[in-house]
């Protein structure tokens, strides 16, 4: 018993050391240039996006606010104050509504994760966020236009963390409440990708999120909603699974209902919606992740 299993803790540290020697450095590249435009980049985002209130850009302004939904480095509880405040001096609610979509799937450091996956996977990952935060930002503009979809009542503009003085300990602090955030979950997405890898055959893989690949949508869909706790903890089990035999479009799909349904961002975007509008929100997510995934994997 004990021979079986110190042998299945050796197979499992090579998977776990095979997975951390492939995709370790995109960790650390993305919470160092992360937390580089948090504290060096965020305010001059901020400002772009606050510069278009007030010009008449139209539907033009919904893909700059989604492009820079996309930029900005906070997370979900850190966008809503802000849109807040972007709110009440007067920013119209489709160029909020995309630049809140867009924050949500996706930001500068999850971009650096991202790379790991490999350049086909990272382009459709910020292709199919851009476009979602856009189609959100529209689907507002078409029917919520005379009348506010958000309830911001209670928020405020979000209060800096990186007050220190000195750069070089503001990027520092920084950079530790960062590797404090991302590093447990990180190590559990490698832990988990390892008992994958020993203990699920990659057939199975490739038969449920491959080759039916209408169904691989859906259960990668489905999946997406429970098992998604942090954006760097699931990049291991995507590498893996895509090796396994994963189609793209299934990889889409997961990486857009995976952010979108977090339960911290759920929490935020469910008092700022209301229950009717929340259930909306839900159902275009679905949607939109399972019209994505069907669609990359045509065209792939």
């Amino acid at each position: 018993m004990l021979e079986i299993l110190h042998r299945e803790a050796i197979y499992l540290w090579y998977y776990f050391s095979l997975q951390m020697s492939q995709i370790f450095r995109y960790w650390v590249l993305g919470m160092v240039l992360g937390s580089a435009v948090s504290v060096f980049a965020k305010e001059h985002i901020h400002g772009l996006f606050r510069s278009l209130r007030g010009k008449r850009l139209g539907v033009l302004g919904i893909f700059i606010a989604s492009a820079l939904g996309i930029a900005s480095p906070l997370c979900m509880y850190g966008t809503i104050p802000l849109a807040a405040s972007f709110s009440e001096s007067g920013m119209e609610d489709d160029w909020l509504a995309a630049f809140m979509m867009s924050s949500i799937l996706l930001n500068p450091q999850l971009i650096l994760y991202s790379i790991a996956l490999g350049p086909t996977a990272l382009a459709i990952r910020i292709a199919s966020s851009f476009f979602c935060g856009a189609a959100a930002g529209l689907l507002i503009r078409w029917f919520y236009r005379e009348k506010g979809f958000f309830n911001f009542t209670g928020f405020s503009a979000p209060a800096s963390r990186d007050t220190d003085p000195r750069l070089l300990m503001r990027f520092l602090k920084n950079l530790g409440r960062n590797i404090k955030a991302t590093g447990p979950m990180f190590l559990l997405g490698v832990a988990l990708s390892a008992l994958f890898q020993r203990y699920i055959p990659a057939n199975v893989v490739a038969g449920l999120f491959g080759d039916n690949e209408g169904f691989g949508v859906l259960m990668a869909a489905t999946i997406g909603v429970p098992l998604y706790a942090c954006g760097g903890g699931t990049i291991p089990l995507l590498q893996a699974w895509l090796v396994d035999g994963m189609s793209m479009g299934s990889a889409a799909a997961f990486m857009i209902t995976g952010p979108a349904t977090k339960i911290t961002n759920l929490g935020a975007v469910k008092i700022v919606l209301g229950a009717k509008r929340f259930a909306l929100y839900w159902a275009f997510i679905i949607l939109f992740a399972l019209a994505t995934g069907w669609l990359v994997n045509i065209i792939l």
